[in-house]
């Protein structure tokens, strides 16, 4: 079976590829390379430069290296630069994702669809504390995750019109890197934010410390990114197991951590000692988001094995290789 991996150039679909090759699976890169690293790409991994835009693009790729699944993970992803451009998000995330289901569909050869979703659908979940799991109500918060939640029901919808087998995953807050030259080079995340102000001897920013939570920062689930490229190769391989399946899962540790106590590590791990400042709030960011996890487990036979301060310890080492001087 051959993968076609939209975005397998970037932070997370880079870690996909490896992982789906490490696991012996046959890929195939698709990457328009406007935030993506060629040289993440593995050696003898073919790499297909365009947009996903271009349906006849993506069917030529997918007839070309005779793909029989799809995991789509190119999309644009930043909450606070899609409250700004929500036009441009949906272009890109929704008709991107429609284009593309149309070349699966037209071409007839690829029978599994795996769909990078987000936490982000839930919105501001009314759990309180409690865990979110795949059947709290979806209420997103910002054009980012309305457009998650909108590819969700496509990929639902032409799954059971065509007999796709498909599986929506829904990514809690990634952090890590497998190895140094594959680590997040932006800085959208809190992680990344964090050692950018850290770097320039600067105070980390929190955004808001007046939320309902124990210290008033935003909770978050964290997630290696090492562990989430494993749930995509148990993703892939169940639905080619089960032909016909339709899933939903998310994509979690089940643990939560305060933006302030995971800048109080960040600051242990890697030798500063930089309080916060305190900046207003972002919007479209809930105050508590916490995975449960327990029906990937249960369907996929996958769970998360890497721990916080995994994913500090090797992205400050990615952090460092990028910026010597840190």
């Amino acid at each position: 079976m051959t993968w076609l991996i939209t975005g397998g150039a970037g932070y997370i679909g880079a870690h996909v590829v490896h992982a789906m090759a490490e696991a012996g699976e046959r890929t195939v890169v698709y990457d328009d390379l406007s935030s993506g690293i060629p040289d993440r790409v593995p050696d003898g991994v073919p790499l297909v430069v365009g947009s996903v835009l271009d349906g006849e693009r993506v069917a030529r790729a997918l007839t070309d290296h005779e793909v029989t699944g799809v995991v789509h993970l190119a999309a644009k992803k930043q909450v606070a630069e899609s409250v700004e451009r929500p036009l441009h998000y949906y272009r890109e995330n929704v008709e991107g994702l429609r284009a593309l289901l149309e070349a699966v569909t037209a071409t007839g050869s690829a029978s599994s669809f795996v769909f990078s979703s987000s936490a982000a659908v839930y919105g501001t979940p009314s759990t309180g504390a409690g865990l979110v799991t795949e059947d709290t109500p979806c209420l997103p918060m910002s054009p980012y995750g309305e457009t998650k939640l909108a590819g969700e029901w496509m990929v639902r919808a032409t799954g059971r019109a065509t007999g796709l087998s498909t599986a929506s995953l829904r990514y809690f807050n990634v952090a890590g890197a497998a190895r140094p030259e594959l680590a997040d080079t932006g800085v959208s995340n809190l992680v990344p934010m964090v050692f950018e102000k850290l770097t320039a001897n600067e105070p980390p920013r929190v955004f808001g410390d007046d939320y309902p939570t124990p210290d008033g920062t935003c909770v978050r689930d964290y997630i290696h990114v090492v562990d989430l490229a494993e749930a995509h190769v148990a993703a892939a391989r169940a639905l080619r197991a089960a032909p016909g399946r339709d899933l939903t899962l998310n994509i979690g540790r089940g643990e939560g951590v305060s933006v302030r106590g995971m800048i109080d590590r960040i600051n242990a791990l890697t030798g500063h000692d930089l309080a916060p400042t305190v900046a207003p709030r972002r919007p479209g960011d809930p105050a508590n988001v916490v995975a449960s996890a327990d029906r990937a487990a249960a369907e996929l036979g996958w769970k998360a094995r890497h721990g916080v301060d995994d994913m500090i310890t090797s992205a400050w080492a990615g952090w460092r290789r990028l910026h010597p001087g840190a």
